[in-house]
């Protein structure tokens, strides 16, 4: 996974996700608002770690969604043929705040 700080100012933090085919994200929670904007993909699952509970869905280039910050350690899977690309714009609590704080 390679990532890509693009813009960070005040409660504002804009970054670049890139997942090849078979790659994961860190385990993580969320502790932000956000809204992700996907530039290129077909398919993601999200896999909660405690439950090992997977969620799979399509994942085209344009799609926007919203989310709510979540407590529950997880990390997204790029289980499509294809690299997916994610522009995400989290809306910080408090500024200098970590949007993805990584799970031990």
């Amino acid at each position: 996974m390679s990532e890509e700080l693009l813009y960070e100012k005040g409660d504002v933090l804009v970054r670049k996700a890139i997942l090849e085919p078979g790659e994961s994200s860190p385990w993580h929670t969320d502790s932000c608002n956000r809204l992700t904007v996907i530039l290129n993909g077909d398919r993601l699952a999200i896999e909660f770690r405690d439950s090992g509970a997977i969620q799979e869905f399509d994942a085209p280039a344009g799609q926007v969604d919203w989310d709510e910050p979540a407590s529950e350690v997880h990390r997204a899977i790029n289980v499509g043929r294809r690299r997916y690309e994610e522009v995400v714009i989290f809306v910080l609590s408090e500024p200098g705040q970590d949007p993805q704080p990584k799970a031990e």
